[in-house]
């Protein structure tokens, strides 16, 4: 279906068939253009992190177009992403040519040209995309990079160091899934002073203001249990809150 567009006057006709992160990055799920959480994404700078990032969103079967400004760094990766160009997205109508108007989602990964990050960015946002991300390596960078229209900037280094910090010092976590800043989803096993007693006897949302959304039971899984649900030595709560009051349960 891609081979009947090569000759369309508009770059974007070649590639609008395709893909579809996070997330999330943790990209939130909202309708898609293509079916059902099926998004299309432009991921632009294909570093490590670039190329990790459209990997796996090409992984979960969403449609992905890769841009780095380096030929060279393109032919690396064409043969781990089915749809890759080489483009200066620094430049406001190089990306208007390939359609990244019409993307659900952009995501700026280049790393070691601030300026260009800065650029592709606003680019992007001059462009209507809907959701604009990008990826700063400190936080100046990402004050800047918010002021001039990103929606989100993350900071792949400090946000990887946090989360191996708490999983370092809650040795009872055994997983936990960052939603926002504070906020997200934990396993952990089940503290022994909840043990034998039931979600309500707990005072799990009154005290501490958390969720318990399943409970892991040996090879069973209980979903949204019932308050009289008994908590039993070994289980593993998934609970749903601020990572700080989980914490404190802890």
């Amino acid at each position: 279906m891609i081979q009947n567009k090569l000759l369309a006057k508009n770059l974007w006709d070649r590639f609008k068939s395709w893909l579809p992160w996070p997330s999330e990055l943790t990209l939130p799920p909202r309708p898609g253009r293509n079916g059902a959480g099926r998004h299309e994404f432009i991921v632009i700078g294909l570093g490590r992190f670039g190329t990790s990032l459209a990997m796996s969103l090409t992984a979960y079967n969403h449609d992905v177009l890769a841009v780095d400004a380096d030929m060279k760094r393109v032919q690396q990766v064409a043969q781990l992403l089915p749809h890759v160009i080489q483009l200066d997205a620094t430049k406001l109508e190089a990306l208007r040519e390939v359609g990244a108007a019409t993307f659900d989602t952009g995501v700026v990964c280049i790393g070691t040209d601030f300026e260009a990050n800065v650029l592709a960015t606003v680019s992007l946002r001059k462009l209507g995309v809907r959701r604009v991300v990008a990826k700063a390596r400190t936080v100046t960078q990402q004050e800047i990079l918010l002021r001039v229209g990103a929606d989100e900037v993350i900071l792949p280094e400090h946000e990887a160091g946090v989360r191996l910090a708490r999983r370092l010092a809650a040795i009872d976590f055994i997983d936990y899934l960052e939603l926002s800043e504070d906020q997200g989803v934990v396993e952990l096993l089940a503290p022994a002073a909840l043990v034998g007693r039931s979600l309500k006897e707990t005072g799990m949302r009154q005290r501490y203001h958390l969720a318990v959304i399943a409970i892991r039971r040996s090879d069973q899984l209980i979903v949204s249990p019932r308050a009289e649900e008994e908590i039993r030595s070994d289980d593993i709560l998934v609970v749903l809150g601020r990572i700080s009051d989980v914490e404190k349960l802890r």
